[in-house]
């Protein structure tokens, strides 16, 4: 007689959808999971244990497979795609959640079956209540104990690609924070808070008060107390909504970077998907500056006009290739921000699918295309023009590597300004910058916020 199905809990199919969507198609969970959790309608309870499911799976794949590698005595290559995710779904459960080992063994083994994998149920039985038998510091040590190498350890040990390790390991060092390592990998580990951005003079000061505590440096943020974020931002029309703390930073160091005069022309050059491009706007709105916003992928462009709609006025948002304005536009703005596309690598705690998605070859190819962003923005500058180069990432590479260059094909074009006291004159609290120099470099484990890197030019 078949044993009865076994039913699988809302938050778990919830996850499992999402997981098998990055997986298989290349999904990215931060856009998909909300709109699954707004459809199933689940309980605050119920949404947070599917975004953790989710989340977590995701962020400690590479741990997980190795986990899974030595249990079942085979590469995760020869398992089945749907088999393998329900595999690091129950793992994450049994090793770093407090969930009943039965419920987090017997959904995960219902997820094996229900994808068609039937023959295989029982294998993922046994390997999840084999993981099950021994806790996640066990587990820690097996992963490790026969890499000699100290970067591959820690990358194991904190389920990042060991070329990232590198890569944050040398951006430390940059800095004389090299010992700082491991509380950088871990913190990419760690659930972000959400914080919330009020657009200048456009949130009463009694509304802004309601949404919670201030954030620790940035004047216009604060960091949410609780509850669905997207409810302020329809209540507000969009003059509140969700942006890192970082992002606000970067946008009002280039505010900040000298006196606003009046009748300025500000461009966005890579404004999707239109975060820092609404904080500009509702800046330039303030200071009597114009604004426009420019996103060359329609897609994006429409989530910029989205962003933007709560700024009273007409904004302009445009879509042309960033690395043409200055041939088509040259001398013709105040400000521009090159906000360039980049690995992502500062933003792993919120795209944690990002880690296992890039390579060291992306670097290149990016770092390119953001020398000739920066190349583009010089020559769009007014003389005495400011830009801002920024990056979510810390690679130097992308960092210090893409301006390095841009001053070598630029030496008497623009002079470098001091990025980290346009941060301070906006910050409410002392930012600790690390090392010596003129950028600035924020850090998730140091700052609270996501690495981003604000760099600051004056076109001569």
């Amino acid at each position: 007689m078949n044993a009865p199905a076994v039913r699988i809990q809302p938050a778990r199919q919830i996850a499992f959808d999402v997981i098998r969507a990055v997986s298989d198609s290349d999904a990215y969970a931060n856009l998909l999971l909300p709109v699954r959790l707004e459809r199933a309608r689940l309980s605050p309870a119920d949404a947070g244990l599917a975004t953790e499911l989710t989340y977590g799976t995701l962020r400690m794949r590479g741990f997980y497979d190795r986990v899974i590698e030595l249990t079942a005595g085979r590469p995760i290559s020869e398992l089945d795609a749907p088999v393998l995710d329900a595999l690091r779904l129950g793992t994450h459960q049994l090793l770093s959640m407090r969930v009943a080992a039965h419920a987090a063994v017997n959904e995960s083994v219902e997820l094996v079956r229900q994808s068609g994998s039937r023959s295989a149920a029982g294998f993922s039985n046994g390997v999840l209540r084999t993981i099950g038998r021994s806790s996640l510091q066990e587990w820690q040590d097996a992963v490790i104990a026969e890499e000699t190498d100290a970067d591959e350890k820690l990358a194991l040990r904190w389920s990042h690609p060991a070329w990232i390790v590198r890569a944050f390991r040398s951006a430390l060092s940059a800095e004389g924070r090299e010992s700082e390592l491991e509380e950088l990998l871990a913190a990419d580990n760690v659930a972000p808070r959400v914080n919330l951005v009020a657009l200048t003079g456009l949130v009463p000061s009694e509304t802004l008060a309601a949404l919670g505590e201030a954030d620790r440096f940035s004047p216009n943020g604060r960091v949410w107390a609780g509850g669905d974020p997207a409810r302020v931002t329809r209540e507000t029309g969009g003059a509140v909504r969700v942006q890192d703390e970082g992002s606000q930073l970067a946008a009002l160091a280039l505010v900040a970077a000298r006196p606003v005069a009046a009748g300025e022309h500000w461009l966005d050059l890579c404004a999707g998907p239109g975060g820092k491009a609404a904080l500009l706007a509702a800046e330039a709105r303030v200071a009597g500056a114009t604004f426009t916003a420019n996103e060359l992928v329609p897609a994006r462009a429409e989530l910029v006009r989205s962003a933007l709609a709560a700024v009273p006025g007409e904004v302009t948002v445009t879509e042309f290739d960033g690395t043409t304005v200055g041939e088509n536009q040259p001398e013709s703005f105040d400000r521009i921000m090159v906000d360039a596309p980049c690995t992502g690598l500062g933003a792993l705690r919120r795209r944690p699918e990002a880690r296992w998605r890039k390579t060291p070859g992306d670097v290149a190819e990016l770092s390119d295309l953001q020398g000739r962003l920066f190349d583009s923005a010089v020559d769009a500058l007014k003389p005495g023009g400011i830009l801002a180069y920024v990056t979510c990432s810390p690679h130097l590479g992308e960092t210090v590597g893409t301006i390095r260059g841009a001053r070598a094909r630029h030496p008497d074009a623009v002079e470098q300004l001091d990025a980290r006291s346009a941060v301070a004159a906006v910050a409410l609290d002392e930012v600790d910058f690390g090392g010596e120099g003129l950028t600035a470099q924020l850090w998730p484990h140091r700052h609270g916020t996501d690495a981003m890197f604000i760099s600051l030019f004056r076109k001569r």
